[in-house]
């Protein structure tokens, strides 16, 4: 008698995903980056920016639609990961048209490097974290400085509230919805209150219920904004300002811009930008 063939087993959807995919599509918006380095330079020099570095650039998405949004601006990325800029080239910078392309410089070494002068130097995703004392921020901070041209401004986001000291605390969210979906979960993993260190970690769930768990993990110092802006200071910055995002429910607008502020509620878990002018 023969033996009946036993079912393939269809390849899970965890198995099949694209981590840096899945990050570009749950983590960044490069539009709203670009439209907010206008702003702000706009409000510290009132002229249009044309040139930015980003530091700790990962796929350097930020970079591409930089350079895709104006004939005349150029970008410079900077991370230490080989296998995360292949990818950018692969599937970002490919994208773009030739002659975008050749604005965009990719530089894999330490972002602590001397570099082109710029008018924006950007540093999001809390990447600066990375650095554990207040000696290396600083000298991150005096380097990065240096990287700006006379008008220059850098920029970082910054999160806190009581969630993000919660250990095992996870911020779920649905990306896209329906069979070819997935969900996105920021776990907060540790938080040690006597050395501020922190570690975090992404996964993915999808709707065949694998998950792909911790395809991204951070261990970073946890800084808060007066430290950083006393930092900044230390490191030669002329003035710092933090922006805040504006909930606005009477005027649609309003809603969802961000603005200088020197004062803000409260809240279990908030995002802002610090903004450096040199």
């Amino acid at each position: 008698m023969a033996k009946r063939k036993s079912k393939s087993k269809t390849p899970s959807m965890a198995s099949r995903a694209d981590k840096f995919d899945l990050y570009q599509q749950s983590v960044q918006t490069p539009e709203h980056e670009v439209e907010f380095f206008e702003q702000a330079f706009r409000e510290a020099y009132k002229r249009k920016p044309y040139s930015l570095r980003e530091d700790f650039c990962g796929t350097f998405a930020v970079c591409c639609h930089w350079v895709a949004s104006s004939p005349r601006r150029t970008a410079i990325g900077v991370d230490l990961c080989d296998e995360t800029l292949q990818w950018g080239r692969d599937h970002n910078l490919s994208k773009l048209k030739p002659k975008q392309q050749q604005r965009v410089e990719l530089l894999e070494q330490d972002v602590r490097a001397k570099g082109e002068p710029v008018d924006i130097l950007a540093a999001q995703n809390f990447s600066f974290w990375i650095f554990k004392t207040r000696a290396e921020v600083v000298e991150y901070f005096r380097v990065a400085r240096s990287n700006l041209n006379t008008q220059g401004v850098m920029i970082m986001d910054m999160m806190g509230g009581g969630e993000c000291y919660a250990e095992e605390h996870t911020d779920k969210r649905t990306i896209k919805k329906g069979r070819k979906g997935f969900a996105y979960h920021w776990t907060q993993e540790s938080f040690n209150p006597i050395t501020a260190d922190a570690s975090f970690a992404i996964s993915f769930k999808f709707p065949d219920g694998s998950k792909l768990k911790r395809a991204f993990e951070y261990h970073w110092r946890f800084w808060t904004i007066p430290e950083v802006r006393e930092m900044l200071e230390e490191a030669g910055f002329r003035e710092s300002h933090v922006y805040w995002e504006i909930e606005n429910e009477d005027d649609p607008d309003l809603d969802g811009t961000w603005s200088r502020c020197g004062a803000a509620d409260s809240d279990p878990s908030w995002i802002c930008y610090i903004v450096a002018v040199k």
